[in-house]
């Protein structure tokens, strides 16, 4: 079972969505969403249960404009996807991810971050967690972080393989018949 994050999903999704920037070269990704089609293929012929949790759910569909209802009757129609909720399992592994013992100070949050995102991160592997997920599907390094201190194993878009090139097939070709007007000319 496995989790795809916005920054995954949306690519799937939605055909004009930025490609994140490849660490390597520091420039977008080269055919981002080829991998991500490739991948959900891939997934859904290994009979791979793929979630999206609710608030994953949530952010994609804040920035979604107009297309909210298209997005949302995509990912509910789509049978290779299920919704995950935020409930009463994953708030309980969620308390247990911000707080712990209760004896634990929180620690200090850098500056990209804030303690919304943070939860909201959180959340999302709480979900994970409860539903025995082993991966995520995410470019948010910080997302990514807090999985893989929670057992799940982060994979980003620029580490997906592209799909196998298809195989060109030799075409019949035929060779080309004499042109009449070729064979008056000719004839004496």
């Amino acid at each position: 079972m496995v989790v795809l994050d916005t920054t995954t999903l949306l690519l799937l999704i939605e055909p004009t969505a930025k490609p994140p920037i490849d660490p390597k070269t520091k420039k977008p990704l080269g055919r981002a969403r080829e991998r991500i089609e490739f991948l959900l293929e891939t997934l859904s012929q290994a009979k791979t249960q793929i979630f999206i949790p609710t608030p994953v759910l949530s952010e994609l569909l804040v920035g979604a404009g107009n297309a909210k209802n298209q997005y949302l009757s995509e990912i509910q129609t789509s049978g290779a996807l299920t919704i995950a909720p935020f409930d009463v399992k994953a708030a309980v592994e969620l308390a247990f991810l911000l707080d712990g013992d209760g004896k634990r100070p929180k620690p200090p949050l850098s500056k990209q971050e804030s303690w919304a995102k943070v939860k909201f991160d959180r959340q999302i592997v709480a979900i994970a967690k409860v539903n025995k997920v082993t991966a995520i599907y995410t470019d948010d390094k910080t997302l990514s972080a807090v999985a893989k201190a929670n057992g799940i194993h982060p994979h980003h878009t620029w580490d997906l393989p592209l799909p196998p090139q298809k195989q060109q097939q030799d075409l019949p070709l035929e060779a080309p018949k004499a042109n009449e007007s070729d064979d008056d000319e000719q004839k004496p």
